[in-house]
């Protein structure tokens, strides 16, 4: 069995008609379905986030990468 998770569920994932944890019964078809996936969100969500998709056992886990923040730090240590 595999299963095609989406991990981050942002708001428009969760507005959208996008159903997670699929079960499928073979590696092919979850597989396509993650990216045929991954692609609507990327393309028709807002944008804010760009969506992976990573494998983790019999898992295809759809998510996104929160970007680092920025650190005002003048490296000198005095900031940690």
């Amino acid at each position: 069995m595999f299963k095609v998770i989406v991990q981050d569920q942002c708001g428009c994932f969760k507005r959208s008609n996008l159903q997670n944890d699929l079960n499928f019964s073979s590696k092919d078809d979850a597989m396509l379905k993650a990216i045929e996936m991954k692609n609507i969100m990327n393309k028709t969500f807002c944008r804010k986030h760009d969506f992976q998709i990573q494998e983790m056992f019999n898992n295809l886990v759809i998510k996104f990468y929160k970007d680092e923040p920025v650190n005002s730090c003048c490296g000198n240590g005095c900031c940690m």
